[in-house]
């Protein structure tokens, strides 16, 4: 069994009242959510190491790094893509005597499992909502079918591990009796894609097929001719060595479940600037897009749901961003719906493209131009 809560952003300590949260990223969706909550102005608390040189005459020559504990006031932080790390560049405010740094220059990297202390005169809600759901354990279900000639096993994956739903064997005619066996296939495949269907319709979620090539292969065709549905969900092929319930768990360690997992909040964000798109070419009412726009639906209480990229919200200088997060309060009072769209993905481009903010109406408004 795997536990998700182990591969889930970690708040070590909190302290809100004095604007404290001590964190751990375990994965680089976590360092993406922390590099998108870090903002200048903040202080940064961690472990690093820093350069010592000799006093007197041998200052000249090169110090020695030394491992300690610094507190930066942030200037900026940078994602490093290529070495999965980010970079925190900011001010000493704190710092051992004898490395007399205050006020100097210096950047702490931070890993998965890099524990650091984040500090903010005020967290905004939807900072915090950020940071409480990267702490979550993922509760979307995966069903996997692992399936080969032999047999199959359907099995339902919560953070709890992998529970199994259906199992069955099968014995296919030989390969010299080519027309019964491909007959015996299809009967074998519309019955796997039944108890799929009966599986998947009791908990929904993503697909994953796993099994040794040809049979895994075989139902992802047959799903996509006689169940579309599910075809759609489905959302990984893993080739294993085996089938059954050692399918299942063999799927499980490979690691690629974890990809599919990641994709879940990829797909919400997507289907979200999809609906949008959507209205907007039908010349539907409920749809805005736009800083003046989505602000005055905001003040009218008529956001849904609210989707405005990463990448405003982080670049966006004092005053903008401000105004952003003023829009922001206003339609969490009024019960809407904030989604944080990536511009890593072609949905937070077409965001973008809008000026990066946009909003899902309850209702039509009308706006009175003067």
């Amino acid at each position: 069994m795997i536990a998700r809560e182990e591969h889930a952003l970690k708040i070590i300590a909190e302290d809100l009242r004095h604007g404290r949260l001590k964190l751990k990223p375990e994965n680089l969706d976590d360092l993406w959510t922390l590099y998108n909550v870090i903002q200048p102005g903040d202080h940064i608390t961690a472990k690093t190491t820093r350069e010592v040189r000799p006093e007197g005459e041998a200052r000249q020559k090169k110090g020695r790094r030394k491992l300690v504990t610094l507190r930066l006031e942030v200037k900026r932080a940078t994602w490093d893509r290529a070495l999965n790390r980010l970079r925190v560049l900011g001010v000493i405010r704190e710092a051992p005597e004898e490395l007399e740094a205050l006020g100097k220059h210096h950047t702490i990297t931070i890993k998965p499992g890099t524990p650091f202390l984040l500090e903010k005169e005020q967290w905004p809600k939807y900072m915090l909502e950020q940071i409480r759901k990267a702490t979550e354990v993922e509760q979307t279900p995966v069903v996997i079918v692992a399936i080969d000639d032999e047999e199959y096993a359907i099995a339902v994956l919560r953070h709890r591990g992998p529970e199994v739903k259906t199992e069955e064997k099968t014995r296919l005619p030989g390969k010299l009796e080519a027309e019964r066996r491909e007959s015996a296939v299809q009967a074998y495949l519309a019955e796997a894609a039944k108890a799929l269907s009966s599986v998947w319709r009791e908990v929904g979620g993503p697909i994953v097929i796993a099994g040794p090539a040809y049979m895994k292969n075989r139902l992802h065709n047959h799903l996509r001719e006689k169940h579309p549905e599910l075809a759609e969900r489905v959302s990984a092929l893993v080739s294993t060595s085996s089938a059954g319930q050692a399918g299942v768990y063999e799927a499980i360690r490979s690691g690629a479940l974890d990809k599919v997992l990641a994709n879940i909040r990829m797909m919400e964000e997507s289907q979200a600037v999809k609906e949008l798109l959507t209205r907007i070419g039908k010349g539907d009412g409920r749809a805005v897009y736009g800083e003046e726009q989505t602000e005055r639906a905001a003040q009218y209480g008529a956001v849904e749901t609210l989707l405005i990229t990463d990448e405003k919200l982080r670049t966006a200088q004092d005053d903008r961003r401000k105004a952003l997060e003023n829009i922001m309060h206003s339609v969490e009072k009024q019960g809407g719906k904030i989604i944080i769209v990536s511009t890593e993905h072609e949905a937070g481009k077409n965001l973008r493209s809008l000026g990066g903010i946009a909003a899902l109406l309850r209702f039509p408004i009308q706006y009175n131009n003067k």
